[in-house]
């Protein structure tokens, strides 16, 4: 079993750094051409179902990918994108963004999803698709928020520091053994 990982396509959001999270997005068409590469990228990868998050720019994304890849797409609320809460919608400054993505801080204010329940929510998710589909490679096609507990879950979780590092680009793919 493999599990790819492919953030989602761009938005003007991303394009002047406002914080999305729950708020539904679309791609724009930087965001439409990126997924449209990718699915180039992946049309000879062997994936045989897309896991995808309910929320419109990664859905539209998931969609464009499985063009060439023609395989069942499954929307799931367990890998929609962290709330930000009174941040979505803002440009938000870098030390508050180190702030929100310390797991050991676990900061919980401004009504921001807690970043061990969010990782708690995505983990669970993941081990539900793994635990369904044992022989099946699995395509996920969510967030950049989503990128980093699916990134911990197979790495572990860094100690002691801010994971925004380890954010995926938009329509960057990561592979999971």
């Amino acid at each position: 079993m493999s599990i790819y990982m492919v953030r989602h396509g761009e938005t003007d959001w991303n394009v002047v750094k406002k914080v999305q999270g729950k708020t539904d997005i679309e791609l724009n068409q930087t965001g439409l051409n990126q997924a449209k590469i990718v699915s180039e990228k992946l049309k000879d990868e062997q994936i045989d179902l897309i896991i995808c998050s309910p929320l419109k720019r990664a859905k539209k994304t998931a969609q464009i990918i499985n063009e060439k890849l023609h395989c069942p797409i499954i929307y799931e609320e367990g890998i929609s994108e962290r709330c930000f809460g009174k941040f979505e919608g803002t440009q938000v400054p870098l030390n508050e963004v180190e702030k929100m993505w310390n797991y050991q801080e676990n900061a919980n204010y401004c009504e921001i999803e807690p970043i061990k329940d969010f990782f708690g929510r995505v983990y669970q998710t993941l081990d539900n698709v793994i635990e369904k589909y044992p022989q099946k490679n699995v395509l996920v096609v969510a967030h950049g928020g989503v990128g980093l507990p699916v990134h911990c879950y197979f790495n572990g979780i860094p100690e002691e520091r801010s994971m925004t590092d380890l954010f995926l680009k938009n329509c960057e793919v990561a592979k999971y053994n």
